[in-house]
């Protein structure tokens, strides 16, 4: 059973950086792309950052590109989503996800909601200004 926990959310000031790491077991972590994607009140989940399961590429928003950083140790089985320069409009829930299928995601999937099966059950992460 594949499990995804989210921690280092926290409450911060604009300006200020957070590191959000996801802890995943049960299957072979390194086989699998990650991603993150974040959820604010009253708004539609959207999509933050990925990760091929190689570590080889990388994928953002554009709201985030240039401000946060996703990476991987897989001998961790760990994501991580380092977050700079954070803004008031990053507060959200923030979760971690993976799709069911190993190695790549197709490059037209990759920011898809429904590429991934699952599911942390996030960190919150509050930006003051």
């Amino acid at each position: 059973q594949v499990q995804l926990v989210e921690s280092g959310g926290g409450l911060v000031q604009a300006g200020d950086s957070l590191r959000l790491s996801c802890a995943a077991s049960g299957r072979t972590f390194s086989d699998y792309a990650m991603a993150w994607f974040r959820q604010s009140p009253g708004k539609e989940r959207e999509f933050v950052a990925a990760i091929s399961w190689s570590g080889r590429s990388t994928y953002y928003a554009d709201s985030v590109k240039g401000r946060f950083t996703i990476s991987r140790d897989n001998t961790k089985n760990t994501v991580y989503l380092q977050m700079n320069s954070l803004k008031p409009e990053d507060t959200a829930v923030y979760y971690c996800a993976t799709p069911k299928t190993p190695f790549d995601v197709p490059i037209a999937q990759v920011m898809s909601i429904t590429r991934y099966d699952y599911w942390g059950r996030g960190t919150q992460v509050t930006v003051s200004s």
